[in-house]
């Protein structure tokens, strides 16, 4: 059996990709180089290599993540460049769990004075993405952030999401009842 080769961006996607698993497991205190490593089948001097420390990693996971919600904005703009359009793509984003689970890392993180300045400026890049493909207007575009926001937090509690848990009576009051019919919201409550 012949391992095919891997092109140096080819490596370096995969180590990202490994990375925002990791980090959307454990966060950024509780994962180790040596974790990513493992995940994406290279050694940790490996990783170290290409990013030298577990903070570059840890940024350019964060990057990804931000990268991947802005060109999924951007190809629902190509259609059609409104807020409902893009609430549809971000719906189609909640069920890449990991990806938004590391963005939320990201953003608890924000207070560490070498991480901050990138998380901050990642989060900016999504609002003003959003703003410019939309036209919204500061309060359109913080109400669409805010229920974005609300939506991610209620993917990880597994609230809503293909691995959602039996919604208690609180849990449907806070989706809301115009939401029930979305498929991403997972089981109905018994």
């Amino acid at each position: 059996m012949t391992r095919t080769r891997l092109t140096a961006e080819e490596r370096h996607e995969q180590l990202v990709a490994a990375a925002v698993t990791a980090f959307a497991r454990g966060g950024y205190a509780g994962t180790t180089t040596d974790q990513v490593a493992r995940l994406a089948g290279v050694s940790q001097p490996y990783v170290i290599r290409l990013f030298g420390t577990k903070q570059a990693l840890f940024l350019a996971a964060a990057e990804h993540a931000t990268g991947r919600v802005e060109q999924r904005f951007r190809r629902a703009a190509a259609e059609q460049a409104d807020l409902e359009s893009l609430g549809i793509a971000y719906d189609d984003l909640l069920a890449e769990r990991d990806l938004l689970t590391m963005l939320l890392h990201a953003f608890a993180a924000g207070a560490d004075p070498a991480l901050g300045p990138t998380v901050r400026a990642c989060f900016g890049r999504i609002y003003r993405t959003v703003r410019e493909l939309t036209g919204a207007d500061e309060d359109e575009a913080r109400g669409f952030l805010a229920s974005g926001m609300l939506l991610t937090v209620l993917g990880v509690l597994q609230i809503i999401g293909p691995d959602a848990v039996a919604r208690e009576p609180w849990m449907t009051e806070l989706i809301g009842v115009h939401n029930e019919k979305k498929d991403w919201l997972g089981p109905a409550p018994e």
